[in-house]
């Protein structure tokens, strides 16, 4: 391998990686397998792809272009030289609206080409679910299709001319001529009826080499062939493809029906309306969603356990539409913010299938089968039937109006590939049977290609070698896939990773108390890899800052999958691979929420510093930041003084760098007077009195009550907060109550990994208030960081307390809480401008929408700012640390206080997010409290000055 990596740099070849950390990242893709690649690299120039080349053939070894790595069949995974197209040949040459074409490197993400065209009201046809992250050479790779091919063609029908390298090394042109490679059209005139008998059959029949295009009668298309043949025949370059003009006002028509394949009997009808997407979508995939990601997630859909999503371009056909579909149901929707959720399910169903309704993991294999779609119904109920058969479950969804299916189905994977082999084999015979294609859009290949043979002649067979071999004579291009193909049980990720059961950190509940299994959640759709601003997303603050694997979430998953394997990765805790991926990991919990597959990565972090440090020595920060709570306390007694102190910038800067902070950083100043002294000096009612509080008539407390939980940082750094919340809660009619100082949820214990601690602070907390949520007391949180540790963290730091998951159940926002109260006199907000920045814990564990719809509600215009703020508690703070944190303050935060208008106000709940505002922009923010009260002020001057 080293002479390898030293062959590649003498060869002028300057981005070139061996390190086991980056061969675990780029050793398995979307797909069930892993291979270990020798080196990974990042070419800079077609230049340098045609070096890589030589070096593979001088060597002798494997070259395998990627691009997003999205590919479901293991096509973009090899042994020998990996390269990610995506990081450098990513430039859009041309796109010239006049001759709807455009001119792009491989590595263009189909989302960047889609905003390119977009200004002249264009696109590219194809669009997978993918569409954020996947590259349009891989797209190519795979003949990619996505829900609108219906209307648009594959991308196949989307590419004009291709500038190639093949495994020979000879750079040369495909666009419809055969001349281009010796021996091709012999090759096609020999072989004329096989291809037009065997090939062609449907548009979605993608297994194999599509050579129907080398047809004398389909224009000799070189271009159109070399699609789909998954980085086995050469290495595209450079692209030309088509655009269509993009639909102006797509109305969506939502068809509910007793059941999947009783949807699929509805599309030969349907499909003479010409609709430009039809997708099936499974009842039990909406389920996930409800479950995961809460009920107000889900646009209401028509009853029903399936149903057709048929787009269509007018209202006209909509209607049409409907009469023809004899469903149980319907719902029309226009182009907006419900139709838009309605999709982005669809898009995010690979991830969500990735678990059944009862949590077991389902995986790929048998996801991308296509049969011509008036045998889609019968199809589906042998599916069903054979899965049964063999004691497996899986939920259909996918391309209904081109007969392609994708399904994942929980195979017992961590046991070995014996039941995966049966299952396909039988799947094969099923498909071939209807005259289907193994593969109708992912390509094969190593789950499918040794399955061609249940399709195709061996004389077919034998075609498909040949027209490899005149590009790739010595197989150095992707070799076994489609051709002379590897055993579809062989190199199976999951059998080889061994458990790693919980034991005194986080229980991982929901994923049978196995580290493990909770690491491949991460099943590769790489939806972390996409800037989600647009669509509301928070995932993955440092991927979209630095852009690289090793900062996305599937990078971090894939060394943390080695580490369960422990062959590349030693299977200790402590290894320097793991921690050098997870560094950069801001704990945001984002990916807990955005990731379709649930990947949680700011508790795999957790767990692994727990482990990693037990019973040794931690990195200093551990103790400055980690046990903040444990030492502000104390020292908040000398608030003044110390304040003083570090108003000195030298001796602050000398604090900072004692502390293992950034010496740019500047340390929050602790307030003269803390909360809970200030709550002594008020006539209240102590809370430690609930038990015996009176109820009834003629009781002084009518009043409903609510527990006020002041969390360290506001109670020591923030104090006007909780002074603002008490007032707005008493305005809204409440008694409140407040807890002891001191009870404190252990965050800086938790993001630092010190969960024994942790569990501790937890447990005193939960005796603390316990007794309020079992009353039916609401637990109110403010500091968002702190709460999301009662709604989530607490249970599974504490799962065999039944009083925690009181607590959980019972700790509610401000939002919430005021949402539903009727009696509270609202403030008008007219008028305001509110710059947002939620908290990323609030948006992943509680879900911002009720404080967004609550802002709405009382006339502010909001501007809700999508992504991290880039402090993220301790992760900005630390050394090591300043730059990437300023980075992600500059995709969202900072640009949107640039460009706020004079006068308006930054909300802000959480104390990281009001810090980095202040400390990088001089911009103070609020809290929801804060603004609320202020907002009631204001309308109480504006009713009496009326």
């Amino acid at each position: 391998m080293n002479q390898l990596v030293a062959a590649l740099r003498a060869h002028g070849i300057a981005e070139v990686d061996g390190s086991a950390l980056r061969r675990a990242e780029y050793s398995t893709d979307a797909s069930n397998y892993r291979v270990v690649p020798q080196a990974v690299v990042f070419p800079r120039d077609a230049g340098e792809v045609a070096g890589v080349v030589a070096v593979a053939r001088e060597h002798g070894v494997a070259v395998t272009a990627r691009g997003g790595g999205t590919s479901v069949a293991g096509n973009a995974v090899g042994p020998g030289i990996v390269m990610d197209l995506s990081a450098h040949l990513n430039r859009i040459d041309v796109v010239d609206p006049d001759a709807r074409i455009a001119v792009v490197e491989p590595g263009v993400v189909l989302g960047s080409l889609q905003r390119a065209a977009a200004p002249h009201g264009l696109r590219f046809g194809p669009d997978p679910s993918t569409w954020s992250r996947c590259t349009v050479g891989g797209m190519i790779g795979n003949n990619a299709c996505g829900s609108r091919a219906l209307a648009f063609g594959r991308t196949a029908d989307n590419v004009l001319e291709l500038d190639v390298l093949d495994g020979a090394g000879r750079r040369f042109t495909a666009g419809r001529d055969l001349d281009a490679v010796p021996g091709l059209s012999a090759l096609v005139n020999g072989n004329l009826d096989v291809i037009r008998t065997e090939l062609g059959r449907f548009s979605r029949q993608i297994s194999g080499y599509s050579l129907e295009h080398l047809l004398p009668e389909n224009g000799h298309d070189l271009a159109k062939a070399l699609v789909g043949t998954e980085g086995t025949c050469g290495i595209v370059l450079r692209a030309t493809v088509r655009l269509v003009e993009t639909p102006p006002s797509p109305v969506l028509v939502v068809l509910g029906y007793p059941d999947m394949p009783s949807a699929a009997d509805a599309v030969p009808a349907l499909l003479t309306h010409r609709p430009l997407a039809m997708e099936g979508l499974d009842r039990r995939i909406v389920d996930t969603v409800r479950r995961g990601r809460g009920p107000s997630t889900v646009p209401d859909l028509p009853d029903g356990d399936g149903w057709l999503l048929v787009e269509v371009g007018t209202r006209d056909r909509a209607d049409a539409v409907v009469r023809e579909a004899a469903a149980t149901a319907v719902r029309v929707l226009p182009d907006g913010p419900e139709a838009r959720a309605i999709w982005r399910i669809r898009e995010d169903g690979a991830g969500l299938a990735g678990r059944t309704v009862d949590g077991v993991q389902a995986w790929p294999g048998l996801e991308d089968a296509a049969v011509p779609p008036e045998h889609l119904g019968a199809y589906l109920r042998d599916l069903d039937a054979l899965l049964t058969e063999h004691g497996l479950a899986g939920s259909p969804y996918g391309h209904f109006g081109d007969g392609c299916v994708h399904v994942r189905v929980d195979l017992p994977l961590q046991t070995g590939g014996a039941a995966l082999r049966s299952l396909l084999t039988d799947a094969a015979r099923l498909i071939g049977g209807y005259g289907g294609s193994l593969s109708g859009e992912h390509g094969d290949g190593r789950a499918r290609g040794e399955l061609l043979p249940y399709l195709y002649s061996d004389r077919m067979i034998g075609v498909f070698e040949r027209f490899k071999a005149l590009f790739d004579p010595d197989d150095r291009l992707n070799p076994e896939v489609v051709v002379r193909p590897a055993p579809l049980d062989r190199d199976l990720r999951r059998p080889a990773a061994a458990p790693l059961p919980a034991t005194d950190g986080f229980a991982f509940t929901h994923d049978g108390g196995d580290v493990t299994n909770a690491l491949h959640r991460c099943v590769g759709v790489g939806k972390c890899r996409a800037d989600l601003g647009s669509s509301g997303g928070f995932m993955c603050p440092s991927f979209v800052a630095v852009g690289d694997e090793t900062t996305s979430t599937r990078g971090r998953a894939r060394v943390l999958q080695e580490l369960a394997n422990g062959s590349l990765v030693p299977r200790d805790w402590r290894a320097p691979e793991v921690h050098e991926a997870l560094d950069l990991c801001l704990s945001c919990k984002a990916c807990g929420t955005d990731c379709p597959a649930g990947v949680d990565m700011a508790t795999y972090k957790s767990e692994v510093l727990h482990r990693a440090y037990a019973g040794r020595r931690r990195p200093w920060t551990h103790y400055t930041l980690g046990r903040l709570p444990q030492w502000a306390g104390p020292a908040s007694r000398f608030a003044r003084p110390l304040n003083a102190l570090l108003s000195v910038r030298p001796i602050e800067r000398l604090a900072l760098r004692l502390g293992g902070m950034d010496p740019r950083r500047s340390i929050p100043r602790f307030a003269p007077m803390t909360f809970h002294r200030w709550s002594k000096r008020r006539v209240s009612v102590p809370a430690r009195r609930v038990g015996a509080l009176p109820h009834g008539a003629g009781s002084t407390y009518q009043r409903p009550r609510v527990l006020l939980w002041v969390d360290t940082f506001t109670d020591l750094l923030s104090p006007s907060i909780g002074v603002a919340a008490v007032e707005l809660l008493e305005s809204a009619g409440y008694e409140v109550l407040t807890p002891p100082p001191g009870v404190c949820c252990g965050l800086t214990w938790i993001t630092t990994g010190q969960l024994t601690a942790a569990r501790s602070k937890l447990t005193a907390l939960t005796a603390a208030l316990a007794p309020y949520a079992e009353q039916g007391v609401p637990i109110v949180g403010l500091e968002p960081s702190c709460t999301a540790v009662l709604r989530s963290d607490l249970v599974e730091l504490l799962p065999d307390d039944p009083r925690a998951a009181a607590v959980a159940a019972g700790t509610v926002t401000l939002a919430e809480l005021l949402t539903g109260n009727d009696a509270w006199v609202r403030p008008d907000l007219g008028g305001l401008e509110v710059v947002v920045q939620p908290h990323c814990h609030h948006h992943s564990v509680m879900g911002y929408g009720p404080d967004q719809e609550l802002l709405r509600e009382l006339g502010a215009t909001i501007t809700v700012l999508a992504g991290c703020c880039g402090l993220a508690g301790n992760f900005g703070m630390e050394r090591g640390h300043y730059d990437v944190s300023v980075a992600v303050a500059e995709t969202a935060l900072l640009p949107a206080l640039r460009a706020a208008p004079p006068g308006a106000v930054l909300l802000a709940d959480g104390l990281s997010c009001r810090t980095q505002a202040d400390q990088l922009a001089g911009m103070h923010g609020l809290h929801l409290a804060e603004l609320l009260v202020r907002g009631a002020v204001t309308s109480g001057a504006r009713r009496a000055s009326t």
